[in-house]
């Protein structure tokens, strides 16, 4: 049977199966959710902030720990959505707010904009560019030296 989760700050909700993966009711274009490992709870691209409910979900894994640790966005309150199961009723779901950058390609279509909502790291969860802030080619730059490639990044953070 499924199960009703209520995700912010859209105020919206979806369903997932009984001991299905929260990820699966959170996969939507307009949540740019990522899933760079594939659902491994390898890369951390799909954290996420459980409000209310989190008895509702399996227990924490050491593999979600370990991706965990990375991020510099992580509260108590995290989770990977790929590893958190749905148990039960009751869970509400923040999505940490931002958009993350996949490519470089990704900022370098916005030059010349303001950014609308913070661009966020994929590998740590850091704010690269505020709200606000004029996207220009030197902000690019500055990025240039970021690796965007989750899982390679990832394998080698595991490696150490």
């Amino acid at each position: 049977m499924a199960k009703r989760i209520q995700i912010e700050p859209i105020a919206e909700e979806a369903e997932v199966a009984t001991n299905g993966a929260l990820l699966s009711g959170l996969i939507r274009d307009d949540l740019s959710i990522l899933k760079e490992c594939g659902g491994r709870g390898m890369c951390a691209t799909c954290h996420v902030y459980i409000m209310e409910g989190m008895e509702s979900l399996s227990p924490m894994g050491r593999r979600e720990q370990r991706s965990l640790e990375v991020i510099t966005t992580c509260k108590p309150n995290s989770r990977l959505a790929c590893q958190a199961k749905v148990m039960a009723e009751g869970i509400v779901v923040e999505m940490p707010v931002g958009t993350y950058v996949q490519s470089i390609e990704d900022i370098e279509a916005l030059i010349g904009r303001r950014c609308e909502r913070p661009l966020l790291s994929p590998i740590t969860g850091q704010t690269l560019v505020e709200v606000g802030q004029l996207i220009t080619r030197s902000v690019v730059r500055q990025l240039g030296d970021t690796n965007f490639r989750v899982s390679e990044q990832m394998a080698n953070t595991s490696e150490a």
